[in-house]
C-alpha cells in the first residue's frame, strides 16, 4: 500500500499531462501550412511543458509538488473562469487538486515510507 502511495501522485500526473497533450492535437485542422501547424502544436503544450518541470521538482520535494499543483489548479479556474461549463473546470482542475492532495499525503508520510522502504530492503520482503 506504502509504494502505491508514493507512486500514485507520479503516475497521475504523468497520465494527466498525456490527457492534456489530446487536446494539443486539434490544431493539426484546418489549412494552414504545417510550419504554424507545428508552432500552434507546440504553443498548446506549453502548459504541458510546464507540469513536466512541476513533476521533476515535485518528485524529490512533496511540498512544492502539493503547492504547485494545487496553485496550477487555482490559476486554470481564475483564468478561464466564465468561458467554459462547470464540468470543464472539473475535469481540469480536478486531477490537479487531487494530485496535490496525494503529494501531500506522501509528503506528511515521508519518514514512515522512506523508513518501512529502508527496513524491507535487507529483508527482500
Amino acid at each position: 500500500m506504502d509504494k502505491i502511495l508514493f507512486w500514485s501522485p507520479r503516475i497521475l500526473t504523468i497520465i494527466f499531462i498525456l490527457f492534456l497533450a489530446l487536446f494539443a492535437f486539434d490544431v493539426f485542422e484546418g489549412e494552414q501550412s504545417l510550419i504554424k501547424k507545428l508552432g500552434g502544436f507546440l504553443i498548446h503544450l506549453l502548459p504541458n511543458f510546464v507540469l513536466i518541470l512541476l513533476l521533476m521538482v515535485a518528485w524529490k520535494h512533496e511540498w512544492i509538488g502539493t503547492i504547485a499543483f494545487t496553485l496550477a489548479g487555482i490559476a486554470y479556474i481564475i483564468m478561464f473562469w466564465g468561458r467554459f461549463p462547470v464540468a470543464t473546470y472539473l475535469i481540469i482542475s480536478g486531477p490537479l487538486f487531487l494530485i496535490a492532495i496525494l503529494f501531500w499525503l506522501n509528503w506528511k508520510n515521508r519518514k514512515k515510507l522512506l523508513y518501512k522502504n529502508e527496513v524491507n530492503i535487507p529483508t527482500g520482503e
